[in-house]
């Protein structure tokens, strides 16, 4: 993309798609998408994603997740005199408040509650605020990150250092949180960031519908080969194909430039995601040879060791010092840094070992709509796994995932037409 055509309002690309999924009669998600409508509001707020997961009987859950998407964001652009992750922790906090009563003065209410994960993108980088375990991830490259930390039974155990995630007993239920907004007078809000921006970035938001169906390293590839509103679609396909055993709300959220603070809205500032700096081999050969004359020379001549040690020394400080910058995260602000995040992280390789894995779930919906002979535009239903194949043998991975992922929704779509000729017809596929 020419950085000279690109305006600030144009350097975002973003989709959120919410689903009641398979299981429950309502939806009780709700989301929030506010982009910053001028160069301004970008330098002092940002863009702003919420997603909240509400939990709660007689649509209690449901209030309270729509409470929180409307409280946060309002509350949060009214702050505008405090500084960003002071005026999103306060937004949070008066929700939790604006909730907490709402269900004190109701019976049917009483209890209700959500979780709040909320995306904000500033100048100086991205800042998360969250309670509960609805889920924010960032993937640069092929490296998938959990910026948020589930504030749920396991999480918290695992936190403690003493259990490992595998070796959680099965009997602990993996959806029992620890946090949420509404059912105390109080909440603690957990920070993260900010997170420098690159271009290139992605972010996801999701409820657990998702994550608790659809691996990081699924999400992290297909949010890579996908657009943000195809990537949507498709893992909201995968959840439900797996069952769909809770509501699914998913919003996307693609980095292509950034602009700096103090720019007008016709300029950008392209930050590359470019690699750490590198050790040069020469330095390590250097820090050997002298390393080895000082041994040499300790018998012999022991002034030339020490002048010797001590140019090896040095060496090696200098390689520690670039050693240690490799290591630390890159800062493109200045502040306090919040949190401890990322809290997981890992490859999400675009392989023929991933490509194959989506292959099997197309031939499974191909078999299952054969079986219960749904009518199916068969021809172009195939053209999408023929295009994948022929991908595939030229290794061009990334490509063979997009078609694949083209015929898992397109062959859901076919599904839920099938559903709407049939109600009550179970499409779940636990595969």
């Amino acid at each position: 993309m020419d950085e000279q055509s690109v305006n600030w309002a144009s350097g975002l690309e973003h989709a959120a798609q919410s689903d009641v999924g398979l299981r429950r009669s309502n939806n009780q998600d709700a989301f929030a998408v506010i982009t910053a409508p001028n160069a301004e509001t970008w330098a002092r707020r940002g863009h702003l994603f919420m997603l909240a997961d509400g939990m709660g009987a007689h649509a209690a859950g449901e209030l309270a997740s729509k409470m929180a998407v409307d409280t946060v964001p309002h509350t949060y652009y009214k702050l505008h005199d405090e500084p960003p992750a002071t005026a999103i922790r306060k937004a949070i906090e008066d929700a939790n408040s604006r909730i907490h009563l709402r269900g004190q003065a109701n019976l049917d209410f009483r209890g209700m509650g959500t979780t709040a994960s909320v995306l904000v993108l500033l100048p100086e980088g991205a800042m998360v605020a969250h309670v509960g375990d609805s889920r924010v991830y960032r993937l640069r490259g092929n490296r998938m990150e959990q910026l948020s930390f589930d504030h749920s039974l396991v999480w918290e155990m695992m936190a403690t250092g003493r259990i490992r995630e595998e070796e959680v007993p099965s009997y602990i239920p993996k959806n029992i949180i620890t946090r949420s907004l509404g059912p105390s007078p109080q909440v603690q809000v957990d920070l993260e960031g900010p997170f420098p921006l690159a271009a290139g970035d992605a972010f996801l938001l999701c409820s657990d519908g998702l994550s608790g169906q659809v691996s990081d390293e699924e999400i992290g590839v297909i949010l890579g080969c996908l657009s943000p509103k195809e990537a949507v679609g498709v893992l909201v396909d995968l959840a439900n194909l797996r069952g769909g055993p809770d509501n699914i709300t998913v919003i996307t959220v693609k980095v292509a430039a950034i602009p700096s603070a103090g720019e007008t809205a016709s300029t950008f500032s392209v930050v590359p995601a470019g690699p750490r700096p590198t050790i040069h081999s020469a330095w390590w050969v250097a820090l050997g040879v002298l390393i080895l004359v000082t041994l040499g020379l300790w018998a012999v001549q022991p002034w030339g060791a020490v002048v010797s040690g001590l140019a090896a020394l040095a060496v090696a400080i200098v390689v520690a010092v670039r050693k240690m910058s490799r290591s630390l995260p890159a800062r493109s602000l200045e502040g306090p840094r919040f949190g401890r995040g990322p809290h997981k992280s890992l490859v999400c390789l675009t392989n023929n070992e991933f490509v194959d894995k989506l292959a099997k779930v197309v031939d499974q919906l191909r078999e299952a709509a054969a079986e219960e002979n749904w009518s199916v535009d068969w021809p172009r239903f195939n053209s999408f796994g023929s295009r994948a194949l022929a991908a595939a043998e030229k290794k061009n991975y990334r490509e063979a995932v997009c078609e694949y992922a083209h015929a898992i929704s397109f062959m859901m779509d076919e599904i839920r037409s099938q559903r709407k000729k049939a109600p009550g017809q179970d499409i779940g596929w636990a595969g």
